[in-house]
């Protein structure tokens, strides 16, 4: 069965972004130096996933101004905005989805459209700026063959065609199968960018769903260890091929008032604390461990149970994913990354300054990017 995924991610006017068309892969690696705009482009990637999730404009965009691209001036009406968009394949074929977005003077989506094979499916447009409203256009292909209706201006349309569109007629059910595609290909995402200071830490027991900064690694460390001793027998393989020393085992130890810390056992009863561990060797064994891990455990930016386990695939939007490691931990996580995206569960789009021992590899996708 073929899951969809998403094939291209369109910056169009976005920040310090022009017309970018970024293609992405099973394991996507965005490269260039500081400043060319790769986290803007997971920034960009993580929030239509919120959108698709029926998340709100301010919740995907929590600092839109930030977003307008430089140098943009207002019109006549004093407006500014920005403009992305994607492009997923699946069953329906690849469909587009565009967005405009306006940012002043207020928050609100000006135009919408989501196509097929050059015709457009859906689309939405800014008719009464005086009401917080966009008017909404879809295929009907039945005795009215277009049905037209207002939605809000601060959700993706695209999100709510599901509750709208009955799927009657043929048409409907193009609409839905184009719609429902791209929802699934964006809506499974987890953006991750460990912060080793976080890591050292003790922290309360909870339910051990890993968050964003893996800042709660020995709770979820704690509960993997003990729910799957397969997964976690290759995540020790990982640290120890890519860790300085021995190492026996990675757990966590109960400590004072309810928590945990993560140690790191060398198997002659010596045990390493976190907090002695260097930047790069915690960012390595965090990332590896997102890698190893599934929708289950990450604190992913929607719930995947809306969506059948055949069809679902997690992104991980990985940001600085080289950043403090070693020529040998770079190598053995993005062998991690290759065996993982095999299977088809599971993507990875990174940011990395150099994607040079990359190239040439055809699991990789490599996107340079210019300043």
């Amino acid at each position: 069965m073929t899951r969809p995924r998403l094939a291209e991610l369109r910056l169009s006017a976005f920040a310090g972004h022009r017309r970018a068309r970024l293609p992405l892969g099973e394991f996507t690696l965005l490269s260039g130096p500081s400043g060319v705009g790769k986290t803007t482009a997971l920034t960009a990637y993580g929030a239509l996933a919120r959108l698709a999730a029926g998340g709100t404009l301010r919740e995907a965009f929590p600092d839109p101004v930030s977003l307008v691209p430089d140098g943009a001036r207002p019109d006549a009406q004093r407006r500014r905005g920005f403009r992305i968009g994607c492009t997923s394949v699946g069953p329906a074929g690849p469909v587009r989805l565009d967005l405009a977005v306006q940012v002043e003077p207020d928050l609100r989506i000006v135009g919408e459209r989501l196509s097929a094979r050059g015709v457009v499916l859906f689309g939405t447009a800014l008719v009464d700026p005086g009401r917080r409203a966009v008017q909404a256009a879809w295929h009907t292909a039945g005795q009215a063959p277009v049905t037209r209706a207002p939605l809000p201006d601060d959700r993706l349309g695209t999100a709510l065609l599901p509750l709208r569109v009955a799927g009657r007629t043929d048409g409907q059910r193009h609409v839905l199968a184009a719609a429902e595609q791209t929802l699934v290909a964006l809506r499974s995402v987890f953006a991750c960018d460990p912060r080793p200071a976080a890591m050292r830490r003790s922290v309360p027991v909870g339910e051990g769903r890993l968050l964003g900064d893996c800042g709660n690694f020995a709770d979820v460390l704690r509960r993997t260890r003990g729910e799957c001793a397969h997964r976690h027998a290759r995540f020790v393989a990982t640290v120890r091929a890519g860790c300085t020393g021995p190492v026996e085992d990675v757990r966590a130890v109960r400590g004072p008032g309810g928590t945990v810390r993560a140690v790191v056992d060398r198997g002659d009863g010596t045990v390493t604390d976190f907090p002695r561990l260097g930047d790069g060797e915690l960012r390595y064994m965090a990332l590896a461990l997102v890698l190893l891990t599934g929708a289950g455990v990450l604190d992913v930016e929607a719930p995947v149970g809306e969506v059948p386990d055949a069809l679902c695939a997690l992104t991980v939007l990985a940001d600085g994913f080289d950043r403090g490691l070693d020529v040998r931990q770079r190598r053995e996580l993005a062998r991690l990354a290759r065996q993982t995206v095999a299977g088809g569960h599971l993507r990875c789009v990174a940011a990395v300054s150099d994607a040079g021992w990359a190239v040439g590899d055809r699991a990789v996708t490599v996107v340079h990017l210019e300043p």
